[in-house]
């Protein structure tokens, strides 16, 4: 698994091209075909893309995994199964079943973090193009929107996560530009847990993770 530079654009992705700002996909209809969305590629530390506004921010990491789209793509529509890969998650449990795509389930989930508390989140998938597109809309002590998107590389996966956290209260806006550091840095280590877990119980192998 190999984490890239996120500081380069989604939409309109072409390797090794760089690319503006990116635009974020949070108003992309639920069902019907999705605009294809990807990262450029680029070796070295994992950085955020990160915008911020008066009611959000946005962060956005990547993951490079050495299985085919469809392994990676099952383990993602899979979050009962998570907490076996991926360290911080420590619980998930099912609120309520969705439909033969898994829309409208409801999941609520557990997460360590690498400060001195867990955070608890209920998400509930609201669109799923397969092979290609997930998106959840979270709520209790986090609220926001998160977008898993994929594009198959041969044997091999792009995988692009971005992660729209609400400000929703006052002092969370007047707090954000400070904190905003904080979110991105628990983030970081999070995600980066991830791609390895996954890259592990895919059998894809450590050795290709690049170092933070």
């Amino acid at each position: 698994m190999q984490p890239h530079d996120g500081a380069r654009g989604i939409a309109g992705f072409a390797p090794g091209q760089p690319h503006p700002a990116p635009r974020l996909p949070f108003s992309a209809p639920v069902r019907g075909q999705a605009r294809r969305a990807h990262p450029s590629r680029h070796q070295g530390r994992m950085q955020w893309a990160n915008t911020m506004s008066a009611n959000h921010f946005d962060l956005v990491s990547h993951w490079h995994i050495a299985a085919p789209v469809e392994r990676v793509w099952a383990a993602l529509i899979a979050p009962d199964s998570w907490p076996q890969w991926w360290p911080y998650v420590r619980s998930v449990r099912t609120l309520r079943k969705g439909d033969a795509n898994g829309l409208g389930s409801v999941r609520r989930i557990e997460w360590a973090t690498r400060l001195p508390y867990s955070i608890v989140i209920e998400v509930e998938a609201v669109e799923s193009l397969r092979f290609e597109r997930l998106r959840g809309r979270s709520r209790g002590q986090l609220r926001g929107e998160g977008i898993w998107l994929l594009r198959s590389e041969g044997q091999a996966t792009d995988v692009t996560y971005v992660w729209r956290v609400e400000l929703g209260k006052r002092w969370m806006r007047w707090l954000a530009p400070l904190l905003a550091p904080l979110f991105r840095w628990n983030h970081d280590g999070v995600m980066r847990a991830g791609g390895v877990g996954l890259a592990r119980h895919l059998g894809a192998g450590e050795d290709a993770a690049a170092a933070s």
